[in-house]
């Protein structure tokens, strides 16, 4: 996935596939509650979550794992939230939120990249005031300057990564990364 050789269509698809292990993973820790299954021999118990929760893609390159997230979690509702990096200053500019009423829902926050923390920092106020509950962010690659931010802010009650990487470079792009997630996934904007 890192590779630079790496096509846009197998960058997607393994994108894809890393996002549902790491949805699951953010699943593990949200309440369940026993419910009988009847099977075709008998019954037994199970579980399943006690409410599902709110998928919020960072967009543009957190689209890429919402698909993913809903076949983990296909009763999930879904609030969007648009945002651009300023490169002069690396800070998040909205162009769209959608983010419902949470009324104290747990919020899974999608973007396959933590970096400078300031767009995650920046959703998840948005969600926080929409009523979020349990705030958990999903991204496959983060940078310690991105976490430190948000342990710093207390914005998000956890993050569950695939990795961290060494470091931010100057341009606040994690190293050694995978490059832009949006544009690797849909070319460049």
């Amino acid at each position: 996935m890192r590779a630079t050789a790496t096509d846009r269509p197998r960058f997607r698809d393994l994108l894809h596939r890393v996002s549902r292990s790491l949805v699951y993973e953010a699943a593990r820790a949200t309440p369940t509650k026993s419910i009988t299954i009847d099977t075709p021999m008998g019954s037994t118990e199970g579980v399943e979550l006690v409410r599902q929760p709110v998928l919020v893609p960072i967009l543009r390159s957190g689209l890429g794992m919402l698909d993913a997230a809903l076949e983990a979690l296909p009763d999930s509702e879904t609030g969007f939230i648009g945002l651009k990096r300023d490169e002069a200053t690396l800070r998040p500019e909205v162009y769209m939120n959608t983010i419902p009423q949470l009324n104290e829902r747990t919020v899974f926050l999608l973007d396959p990249m933590l970096a400078t923390g300031g767009s995650a920092n920046f959703a998840a106020a948005q969600a926080r005031d929409r009523g979020a509950g349990e705030l958990t962010l999903v991204v496959l690659l983060a940078a310690p300057e991105g976490i430190e931010l948000l342990r710093n802010t207390g914005a998000v009650d956890r993050v569950v990564t695939a990795s961290i990487d060494s470091h931010l470079n100057e341009i606040g792009f994690i190293v050694p990364g995978l490059g832009d997630a949006g544009d690797r996934q849909y070319g460049v904007d």
